[in-house]
């Protein structure tokens, strides 16, 4: 196995003494064991010797630059890394399949949903193994064999329901796995008696199962990175993805990543978190619905940076606008791409509003495209066309933007990425913002991280943004427009009654056949709580098997 090691008696002895110590506390059946053999326990168990512990050390980071936030330092672009920034350098190169991405769609593993994106009008499918998955043990295990016989090209599934076959058309999309980010763990999974890491797992076996049938049709193990914070973090995933090529005896920058900038910490370290991951990175994205998710997490003692209603934060808003300008200013200057953000709509069923959501999914690609773009994001199949006409329209003949440069714009300041924005607070809005939440929440917790509401395909940031939003109005006491101030009382009221609204859209029989008291329990745990808990993620994990 270890292919840098010249006595392979040493290497299988360390092997097993490492696999000793990983435990698998899930269930596993045969077709699990099949993508989770001893050779990738062997490969898990020497990540988490090198790297679990240091997960740990980061996330203690985050806290203590978040103490010094809440003290009232702003965040501000780093003093000790101005070399890198001003430096001349570029990153090492994008593989030939990754030149185009000008519409990539976004999804859970679940099999049919695997086969529908690989099949759509889009250059790249993002497989979540994050905010738009819910993670059970046996679907994470499921993702995996999904994902597995898809690049083999053997994935097919067929509707119990209606008997309908569905098959991976010639040419699929190029696939990327995302994995979940560094706060999540993996409780079925334990070395040295210690919950695992998820994104160690996710990363493991997905590269373990499917890196030698991904280089031989000319592609390669490609990854999405979420929730970065900070270049110390990308730094570790550098060294996860250097240690990996030399375990198996790969060329450096074989592994590709994209990197997620959908934290307000990590969109003043850009260059610093390209640099740290040159060899690998081949461009960043915006990760809108995290990023204001972030924003507010991250200014949630600034009375001055609240938030109005999520409805009107749009990215025609100035410290969003700012964000969008400076991510495509900095990839391209160091030759990395600059990925826009999500189209969360989705098809209407009644034409004229459909062509209402097109409309909007037109303006939202034209301005990304407009400001230099590489490509976007869509959540489902039938808003592809509309957003590929809008990037076919504005590259022409060009396979992405790299050559916009956005040299002209004057500097970007650390106090437009930290811009108040100005609109609305509302009950409607407060009220929205709890049904919203509510049924996700409800549906997370019971297995489903991908959930239509309202017209929107939602994942776990609409969530977020809903219940901080709210927990920041009731933290500085700020009025709706009905003239009622923002506190846990009236939280608590508004949530009794939009559960009753919840109940008569959805009709008893679901309703009480679902989860939705427990989610309503969740949900006011975190927004009434005193200190607002990262990511409701970590506490809704202990809800699933």
């Amino acid at each position: 196995m270890f292919a840098q090691t010249s006595d392979s008696n040493i290497a299988l002895e360390r092997d097993a003494s490492f696999c000793s110590r990983l435990k698998i506390t899930g269930e596993l059946n045969s077709e699990h064991e099949a993508i989770f053999p001893s050779e990738a326990q062997a490969f898990l168990s020497e990540l988490c010797v090198r790297y679990a512990a240091k997960v740990d050390e980061l996330l203690a980071e985050r806290e203590r630059k978040q103490q010094t936030i809440d003290n009232g330092q702003l965040p501000d672009f780093l003093s000790e890394t101005k070399d890198i920034r001003e430096g001349s350098w570029k990153i090492l190169g994008i593989p030939n399949d990754l030149q185009d991405r000008r519409v990539e769609i976004t999804g859970p593993t679940d099999r049919k949903m695997v086969i529908n994106a690989l099949n759509a009008n889009v250059k790249v499918f993002m497989a979540d193994f994050e905010d738009s998955m819910s993670p059970a043990w046996d679907k994470v295990l499921d993702g995996q064999i999904n994902l597995r016989d898809a690049v083999n090209g053997t994935i097919s599934y067929t509707n119990p329901d209606n008997g309908k076959n569905y098959q991976l058309k010639e040419d699929p999309a190029v696939l990327i796995c995302r994995v979940r980010g560094l706060h999540l763990r993996e409780k079925h999974v334990t070395f040295d008696g210690q919950i695992i890491p998820g994104a160690l797992l996710d990363f493991a076996l997905y590269f373990f199962n499917n890196y030698k049938a991904l280089l031989k049709k000319g592609s390669g193990p490609y990854f999405y990175l979420p929730k970065l914070q900070a270049y110390q973090e990308a730094k570790w995933w550098s060294d996860v993805f250097h240690f990996t090529e030399d375990y198996f005896g790969l060329e450096t920058g074989t592994i590709k990543a994209t990197v997620l900038i959908e934290t307000l910490p990590a969109v003043f370290q850009m260059d610093e978190i390209l640099f740290a991951l040159k060899e690998h990175i081949v461009g960043l994205n915006c990760g809108r619905w995290d990023y204001i998710f972030s924003y507010i997490k991250t200014l949630k003692k600034h009375a001055d940076r609240v938030l109005p209603d999520r409805q009107v934060v749009t990215m025609d808003k100035p410290f969003l606008n700012a964000y969008s300008r400076l991510l495509i200013y900095t990839c391209h200057k160091r030759g990395a791409f600059a990925m826009g953000g999500m189209a969360a709509f989705i098809p209407a069923k009644d034409p004229q509003v459909n062509a209402q959501v097109q409309d909007k999914i037109r303006n939202d690609k034209l301005l990304e495209a407009n400001n230099g773009h590489d490509g976007t994001w869509v959540a489902h199949p039938g808003l592809a066309d509309t957003a590929m006409d809008v990037f076919n329209q504005v590259l022409g003949e060009r396979s992405n933007q790299l050559d916009v440069s956005r040299m002209s714009d004057a500097p970007i300041t650390a106090e437009e990425l930290l811009a108040p924005c100005d609109g609305v607070r509302s009950e409607e809005g407060m009220r929205h913002n709890i049904r919203v939440a509510l049924q996700y929440i409800e549906a997370w917790i019971s297995g489903n991280g991908c959930v239509p509401i309202y017209g929107l395909m939602e994942d776990a940031a609409t969530a977020e943004i809903s219940r901080t939003s709210i927990w920041q109005w009731i933290q500085h006491g700020k009025s709706l427009d009905n003239g009622q101030i923002v506190t846990k009382e009236l939280f608590r009221q508004y949530l009794a009654e939009e559960i009753e609204v919840v109940k008569s859209e959805l009709g008893e029989e679901r309703f009480n056949s679902g989860r939705f008291s427990e989610a309503a329990e969740l949900m006011e745990k975190l927004t009434t709580s005193d200190e607002l808990t990262n990511f409701l993620t970590v506490p809704g994990y202990e809800y699933l098997d």
